[in-house]
């Protein structure tokens, strides 16, 4: 699946618009990176003197709310993830 989102037509259906920045979900990008989001968020926080301190955040409720009207994530209802997701800048 990693190869099929390497199109840059596809990743840029990844990008998403919140807080002034492009961003992408730690989900997409664990999935261009071939790992699991938890992975992901694991090397993230042991490297974090490693990033800018603007690389990443964690979006709002209302920015998840606005996230799943817009289909891009599952309601946790529906078996979606349980934790809001964190979005990462093009500096990240």
């Amino acid at each position: 699946m990693a190869g099929d989102l390497r199109q840059s037509s596809d990743i840029r259906a990844l990008v998403h618009a919140f807080r002034g920045h492009q961003i992408m979900l730690d989900s997409d990008l664990a999935v261009l990176y071939g790992v699991s989001t938890g992975r992901l968020m694991e090397q993230v926080r042991r490297n974090a003197e490693r990033f800018p301190s603007d690389f990443m955040f964690q979006l709002s409720t209302s920015e998840v709310g606005v996230l799943r009207s817009q289909n891009a994530i599952a309601s946790s209802s529906h078996g979606g993830r349980r934790t809001r997701p964190h979005a990462f800048t093009e500096q990240g």
